[in-house]
C-alpha cells in the first residue's frame, strides 16, 4: 500500500483520481482549500478508512502541517482552478497555487523522497502557431491578458519542477493536460462540455462563442486518469513533459450539434462574442506518450458524451424532484 498525497482532491480530476487510488487499496491524503473544489465530490471517500482529508491552502507556509503527514511515496499536484470562469475570478490565487504551491509540494517531495506529478496544461501553448502541439513547442502566450494568470503560472510551475529535478534530483514528471470531461465536471464550470450538456438537458440555447469553427480535442476522464497514473509509475517519464489528451480534433459547432443529437433536445444554437485570447486550435501530439508510456485514449467522444449526458440528466431530474417535494 502506497501513501499518496493529492492536492486539489475535491476538484474534478482530483476526486476521480482519489476514487481510483482507493479502489487500488492505496492510502490517500487529500488536500484542498475548497475554492473551486466541492467536498460533495468526496462524499463517499470521506468515510473510507484509507482516506484522510486536510483543509489547507498549499500556497501558504504549510511546512509544519505537511511534516505531520509522515511517510509519502507519491504526490499528485492537481490543485488549481482550471476553468477560465474560475481562474479569471481569482487570478492572484491561481498564480499563487501554481507557483508558491508548486514549490511547497516540491519541497515536500524533496523532504520525503517522494515521486511527484505536476499537472500543467495545454494552455502553456497559448494560441498555438504550430499544430498539433508537440511538447517541444514553446507556445504563443499573451502575458498581458485575462488568461495569462493561468497560462503563465502553469508555465512557471513547470520551471519550478525543472529546477528541483536538476538541482535536487526530485523525481518529478509534468503532464500537459488537454480538455478533459465527464459527468464529474461542475454544471456551472463554464467549460464547453459542461455548458452544452447542462443547457441541452434543460432545453436551453447552446451558447457557442465565436463562429464555432475553433477546434478542441476532448479526452474522457478515465483515459486521462489512466495516463496520469502511467506517468507516475514510469521511470522514463521522470524529468519529462508529456501531453495527455485526445488527438482527435473537433470544431466547437460539431460538438454542439452532436450533444443536441445525443441529448435529443430541441435547443437552439446561439452565437456570442469570442473571449479574449481564446485559442483558435488545440490538439495534442501524443507520440511521446505512446513511446514512453504506451498510452493513448480509448474512449470515443460519442461514448463519453453519452455517459456524461446520462449522468447530468439523472442529477437534473433528482434535483427537480427534490425541489418539487
Amino acid at each position: 500500500m502506497k501513501r499518496i498525497v493529492i492536492t486539489g482532491a475535491a476538484g474534478f480530476l482530483g476526486s476521480h483520481l482519489t476514487r481510483r487510488l482507493l479502489e487500488q487499496n492505496h492510502h490517500v491524503i487529500g488536500i484542498d482549500v475548497l475554492s473551486t473544489g466541492l467536498i460533495s465530490n468526496l462524499h463517499q471517500e470521506l468515510t473510507h478508512p484509507n482516506f484522510e482529508f486536510l483543509l489547507m491552502d498549499i500556497s501558504n507556509d504549510v511546512s509544519e502541517e505537511l511534516e505531520k503527514i509522515g511517510h509519502v511515496d507519491e504526490i499528485y499536484h492537481l490543485a488549481s482552478p482550471a476553468s477560465p470562469k474560475f481562474y479569471q475570478n481569482d487570478p492572484i490565487g491561481t498564480m499563487r497555487v501554481n507557483t508558491l504551491g508548486t514549490q511547497n509540494m516540491l519541497e515536500l517531495a524533496k523532504a520525503k523522497k517522494a515521486k511527484m506529478l505536476y499537472t500543467s496544461t495545454s494552455e502553456a501553448y497559448g494560441d498555438p502557431e504550430v499544430h498539433p502541439q508537440p511538447e517541444e513547442y514553446r507556445g504563443n502566450v499573451n502575458t498581458w491578458g485575462p488568461r495569462a494568470c493561468y497560462d503563465e503560472a502553469k508555465r512557471l510551475g513547470e520551471v519550478y519542477c525543472y529546477e528541483y529535478h536538476k538541482r535536487y534530483g526530485v523525481e518529478v514528471k509534468v503532464a500537459r493536460i488537454f480538455n478533459t470531461y465527464s459527468a464529474g465536471l461542475r454544471n456551472d464550470d463554464g467549460r464547453v462540455i459542461s455548458n452544452f450538456v447542462s443547457q441541452a438537458i434543460r432545453g436551453e440555447d447552446l451558447t457557442v462563442y465565436g463562429d464555432g469553427t475553433q477546434t478542441r480535442s476532448f479526452c474522457y476522464v478515465d483515459d486521462n486518469i489512466r495516463g496520469l497514473q502511467m506517468m507516475m509509475e514510469s521511470d522514463l517519464a521522470t524529468g519529462e513533459i508529456i501531453n495527455i489528451g485526445n488527438p482527435k480534433e473537433y470544431q466547437i459547432i460539431e460538438v454542439a450539434q452532436l450533444i443536441k443529437k445525443l441529448a435529443n433536445t430541441d435547443s437552439n444554437i446561439t452565437f456570442h462574442q469570442l473571449p479574449v485570447d481564446d485559442p483558435k486550435v488545440r490538439r495534442p501530439n501524443i507520440e511521446k506518450a505512446k513511446r514512453l508510456l504506451n498510452w493513448e485514449p480509448i474512449i470515443e467522444l460519442e461514448e463519453g458524451l453519452l455517459r456524461t449526458i446520462d449522468a447530468y440528466r439523472a442529477k437534473h431530474e433528482a434535483d427537480m424532484k427534490q425541489n418539487v417535494v
